[in-house]
């Protein structure tokens, strides 16, 4: 199987001149693919980049879409039907198309021009190799297409991230349940974040928590809280706050410094505590931050399942019925 590096190389063998990347995907495969999208809307000059969910891409298709288009669709089982169909519709244009899966062999693939396997179930760091996967398909994109200077930079904090969460996740235990005995009866959690973290805000909210506990979860940006949103902060009202080490940092915690003021019961998963910095350097951090957070959250979110005897597999809908 080809490597990101050389997928991405022999895309601008046959075509030099790539315009516009875009990545598409379904729940949380699509918020897999934001940090990818958030590194490349802000290191790239020149091209376009967008995210779509995939059945806004197959009806509502950007002109744009052609030869010069790199499209990366994902789904972890490779079965999603919206997201296969995007591969068609993207194979039909003319584009480059890179399926992004756990199930090699499996309909995502068959219209593809490349597919990248990756793992998943192996350890708490493979719970984020399908995001990790994507963001080096985005460097080696911006590499290619107009250069990167800090590179080698990125990929040597790439290269010891899983390390650094399955050490992480050892030491998360005590405070995952205390986060759960203190949540495990509320109806709703308002989750929020910013930077290229802001869609581990929107998979915890959308996936882990209303999914998978049926509780109603708002995603609030950390900088768009202070225009609306926090009207609603009061006493003992439910946040979960995703902490950024990085440029975005100053959104977080001017959010947390109002919550507690008014005495929100808010906790936060920050990456500082982790030692994201001793891996990453300045340049690079901000885009590290989603892979640590959301390999801590895993945790969190399993102690909040067993608290409220709410398995993580459990579903009204999805698996039971036709829709």
């Amino acid at each position: 199987m080809l490597s990101p590096k050389k997928i991405v190389s022999d895309i601008f063998k046959e075509e030099p001149n790539i315009e516009n990347v875009m990545f598409v995907g379904c729940g949380a495969s699509m918020a897999d693919l934001y940090p990818a999208k958030y590194f490349l809307e802000k290191t790239a000059k020149k091209l376009r980049i967008s995210i779509s969910t995939a059945n806004e891409f197959n009806y509502d298709t950007p002109v744009s879409l052609g030869k010069t288009s790199i499209v990366i669709v994902a789904s972890l089982g490779g079965t999603t039907p919206e997201s296969v169909e995007a591969t068609k519709v993207a194979s039909k244009a003319g584009a480059h198309v890179i399926s992004v899966t756990n199930s090699e062999g499996s309909p995502l693939t068959e219209a593809a021009e490349f597919v990248i396997v990756h793992g998943f179930h192996e350890s708490y760091a493979a719970k984020v190799a399908k995001m990790k996967n994507v963001l080096i398909l985005a460097i080696e994109i911006l590499q290619k297409s107009e250069g990167y200077d800090h590179y080698d930079e990125m990929m040597d904090a790439l290269s010891k991230i899983d390390d650094l969460i399955n050490e992480s996740v050892k030491t998360v235990t005590p405070s995952a349940k205390v986060f759960a005995d203190k949540y495990k009866n509320d109806k709703l959690i308002y989750v929020l974040s910013s930077g290229a973290t802001l869609d581990v805000a929107y998979s915890t909210a959308s996936f882990l928590f209303m999914e998978m506990q049926w509780i109603a979860a708002p995603t609030l940006n950390s900088g768009e809280y202070f225009h609306g949103p926090f009207e609603m902060t009061e006493k003992d009202v439910p946040y979960l706050l995703f902490m950024n080490d990085g440029p975005t940092r100053h959104l977080d915690a001017r959010a947390l410094t109002f919550l507690q003021r008014f005495d929100a019961k808010v906790t936060t998963i920050d990456a500082k505590d982790y030692g994201l910095a001793s891996i990453a350097s300045d340049n690079v951090i901000d885009f590290l931050n989603p892979m640590l957070l959301t390999g801590v959250m895993r945790v969190y979110a399993e102690e909040l399942a067993i608290a409220r005897n709410h398995p993580l597999t459990k579903r009204r809908y999805m698996w039971k019925l036709e829709y």
